[in-house]
């Protein structure tokens, strides 16, 4: 008797789904960026949106993110401590 495998059981599909789950958090990374900075009513130049646009590392994101809080620019995200 031979075994059915189900597509989404299959290793490929495992990796396609892990691969969109990566994509999905960078991808919310980006926008709360973004919005934080919005929210505190910085201007978001079109220099500093594209950067934070074509990341797609989480860590750094992550440090975005902490630095867009106490930001007084929008510029300041990118400033090495």
């Amino acid at each position: 008797m031979t075994s059915i495998q189900y597509f989404w059981r299959h290793p490929l599909a495992e990796q396609v789904r892990a691969e969109g789950r990566e994509q999905g958090r960078i991808e919310d990374r980006r926008e709360m960026i973004l919005r934080i900075l919005e929210w505190r009513e910085l201007p978001v130049p079109d220099d500093v949106r594209e950067r934070v646009e074509a990341c797609t590392d989480l860590d750094q994101l992550e440090v975005w993110a902490q630095r867009a809080v106490h930001a007084t620019d929008a510029g300041e995200l990118f400033t090495e401590e």
